[in-house]
């Protein structure tokens, strides 16, 4: 019999996981009306424990993913979500108690040794006619993109069984899909590898190389003509974590080191720049310029003073979260005709955030809209975000929709009107969390301006928890 959960902050309110597996046909339009134009899925993939931690050192990132997909078409809706069946997730359901920690570092109780440890609770991307669940140390788990049912591990037919980064990027002109691997030599390995797939989902490149020291490699950055590959100090180091130190540790003194690379040269061509300390989770988007006979690469993120959510690496600071060290959307330039080694940084917004998105079209291109989950209000414990922010970069405007005392958005996805519709033009969906109600509302919103509220807000049946990332595919 699986016993409570304990009085954790991140197990607490819509960090706690929901127990129940469920599917509604028919869910009911609360306010306004679905867009006859928006046909599709959204699907959202998060932490979302099944049995209670082992010890005290319970993570956010370390819970089993579950996959929420509300479906659009016809003006209706329908919701259905599953735990990923991953050989983690089967041996626990099994055993009817939790085998491996959710703490970094954490060991494994008896009669989980020799498990692998897949929470594959990241993302959940559309790509090659597979819906794969990602986390960033495992290969992706497929999954039916109707039931959601899990179809196993994919290892692009056996050619690569290396971790993924939950962020592989999908060029909008090929299909082609770009990821790479850190820690790809084995734990606190500072290598990484690089992947390009096909269209199809066939394997078509595969590099290692080693990064300037080992670290958590979240997400990188690509253009249609280069790959951004950065390394920030949430450092990995074995001897420190042989002594009984913190698996990832912010430590300053390692610098920023941002790599470069044309998209058709080897790793061996990587260029390193140099930067001050900080963190970036997630950017929004990047783009090769060429201008007056020079070459640039411009990078818009969401830049971290410091890396939330791990402690110093003496251990200290353990408690920071996203609120402790907001971040902010930041432009960065790097001259690939230069001699220096380091870049410039203008800021974008004055609005703190997270989850940028943009449209997906122009996805390492040039381009001009972008949008996030940001904080209108002081950040509180537990409750992250609390506006969502379309921003036009060519005139710096920025339009806000909160939705209200007690509600709180999560990643805003955007979904266009039509395949020839202006960059832009179509529609954000998101997901919000109602406190007062203790339940979830899938929303649309029309991006000619967001401010004007919910084109339509769907009550979804269960509580979705604050989760990490989503995408849509349309209807075939």
């Amino acid at each position: 019999m699986s016993k409570p959960f304990p009085d954790n902050p991140l197990l607490r309110g819509n960090f706690a996981p929901v127990m129940a597996e469920c599917e509604a046909p028919d869910l009911v339009v609360v306010e306004g009306e679905l867009p006859a134009g928006l046909n599709g899925t959204l699907y959202r993939n998060g932490p979302n424990p099944m049995f209670p931690p082992l010890g005290s050192q319970h993570h956010w990132f370390l819970g089993e993913g579950m996959v929420h997909a509300i479906h659009v078409e016809d003006g209706r809706a329908s919701y259905r979500n599953r735990w990923v069946r991953t050989e983690q997730y089967v041996a626990q359901r099994k055993a009817g108690r939790r085998l491996l920690g959710t703490g970094f570092g954490e060991g494994a109780a008896p009669g989980g040794e020799g498990i692998r440890n897949n929470v594959a609770n990241t993302n959940i991307v559309w790509h090659g006619g597979k819906l794969l669940a990602l986390d960033e140390g495992n290969s992706p788990v497929a999954m039916d993109g109707d039931t959601l049912e899990t179809r196993g591990t994919w290892t692009f037919e056996g050619k690569y069984q290396g971790p993924m980064t939950a962020h592989p990027k999908i060029d909008p002109r090929t299909g082609e899909m770009l990821f790479f691997g850190y820690m790809a030599a084995g734990p606190g390995s500072p290598d990484i590898s690089y992947q390009v797939v096909d269209a199809s989902g066939r394997l078509a490149r595969s590099e290692m190389f080693k990064a300037p020291y080992a670290s958590m490699v979240h997400d990188f950055i690509t253009t249609d003509e280069h790959v951004i590959f950065p390394i920030f100090p949430a450092t990995i180091d074995v001897e420190r974590i042989m002594k009984g130190g913190p698996v990832i540790a912010w430590d300053p003194s390692a610098g920023t080191r941002i790599g470069i690379m044309a998209r058709d040269a080897s790793v061996d061509t990587i260029r390193w720049f140099e930067g001050d300390p900080c963190y970036v989770y997630h950017p929004m988007n990047a783009y090769t310029q060429r201008e007056g006979g020079k070459t640039r690469v411009i990078a818009d993120v969401m830049k971290y003073i410091r890396v939330p959510l791990f402690p110093d690496a003496d251990g200290s600071k353990a408690d920071l979260t996203l609120a402790d060290a907001p971040s902010m959307l930041v432009r960065w330039t790097f001259d690939l005709d230069g001699n220096s080694n380091s870049y410039r940084e203008e800021p974008l917004t004055d609005m703190g955030g997270e989850f940028p998105r943009l449209d997906e079209r122009f996805a390492g291109l040039s381009y001009r809209h972008g949008f996030y989950a940001g904080n209108r209000r002081p950040p509180a414990p537990g409750k992250p975000f609390d506006t969502l922010v379309h921003i036009d970069l060519a005139i710096g405007r920025r339009r806000e929709w909160e939705p209200g005392a007690g509600k709180y958005v999560m990643e805003p996805v955007f979904v266009p009107r039509s395949a020839a519709a202006p960059e832009g033009d179509g529609w954000l969906v998101t997901l919000v969390y109602d406190e007062a109600r203790n339940l979830s509302d899938f929303v649309v919103l029309d991006t000619g301006d967001i401010a004007k509220g919910p084109l339509a807000r769907v009550e979804l049946p269960a509580r979705v928890p604050f989760g990490f990332h989503g995408n849509w595919r349309n209807a075939a």
